[in-house]
């Protein structure tokens, strides 16, 4: 991508992912695909292949195979692993490489007073994508493909409500850019309490195309029991997808919750489980 506004893949991608989620798991067609998107087969191979590494065959296979379970089976959660602060070269998405910062204690207690988010909705791979943005960093991602602009909107709001939102596409596509065109370095600023901090800290640890279930992320807290309080602090993530909360799977394997949606949350596992697999 040249840009953040670039987004025709992005957009054609998403439309085409709708389509795989409603075939019930049945594969379709690279033809039928292609038709569906107005593109010839040829075309279309080349732009989900650009886009998901592999093409849309290999790509419908990790949706009905099921993938989280056989994570599970394969164990491959490596949050033993990280290093004491949750960062390591095995916690990169893509070529971007993380670093944040966490509100002090009085920021938090302000509820954003005096705070200016800048904010813009942007194209994913997942669909429509909002961005907000401070002067110190990313401070929110969250889609709306199921729950829709304005819900998702008053969600990130409402995680602020003593600030100033001010739409600014420019300034968002400035912190948004190292994302969408997957390469460099971006911040973000988290506001939680300790212990949520502790959670998002937790996640990023999880290696793309890996999962952990709810207690080892509560045991990595130190608190084996907080099982479901780490569950909450997992929804309440701030910036979906970069810090990856829909890498957490519940211990049978089954999904579990997602604030976007479970089909954003599947597609989401789906697309770096194949850019693991073709890497």
């Amino acid at each position: 991508m040249n840009s953040c506004s670039d987004a025709y893949h992005y957009r054609v991608i998403a439309r085409a992912i709708d389509l795989i989620e409603r075939s019930g798991g049945n594969q379709m067609r690279l033809d039928a695909l292609a038709a569906a998107m107005g593109m010839s087969a040829s075309h279309f191979q080349r732009v989900f292949s650009q886009w998901a590494g592999i093409s849309p065959k290999r790509y419908q296979q990790f949706i009905v195979l099921d993938r989280a379970k056989s994570l599970l089976r394969e164990n491959e959660t490596m949050l033993g692993a990280a290093n004491s602060l949750g960062m390591s070269s095995s916690s990169r998405l893509y070529d971007l490489f993380i670093r944040w910062e966490a509100m002090t204690p009085g920021e938090f207690a302000q509820n954003g007073f005096g705070l200016t988010i800048r904010h813009a909705w942007l194209d994913s791979p997942f669909g429509d994508m909002l961005a907000l943005c401070t002067e110190r960093g990313i401070c929110g991602l969250a889609f709306a493909a199921e729950c829709g602009r304005d819900s998702a909107f008053r969600n990130m709001a409402s995680r602020w409500p003593k600030a100033g939102f001010v739409e600014d596409r420019a300034f968002a596509c400035s912190w948004i850019d190292a994302v969408l065109n997957q390469r460099g370095d971006t911040r973000l600023l988290l506001s939680g309490t300790p212990f949520q901090i502790k959670v998002w800290e937790a996640l990023l640890s999880i290696p793309e195309g890996r999962v952990a279930t709810y207690s080892e992320i509560a045991r990595s807290t130190g608190n084996e029991r907080a099982s479901r309080a780490a569950g909450s602090a997992v929804g309440r993530n701030p910036v979906s997808w970069l810090i990856p909360c829909h890498r957490v799977i519940r211990k049978s394997g089954s999904l579990g919750g997602y604030e976007w949606g479970l089909a954003v949350k599947k597609s989401i596992l789906a697309w770096e489980s194949a850019r693991r697999a073709s890497g």
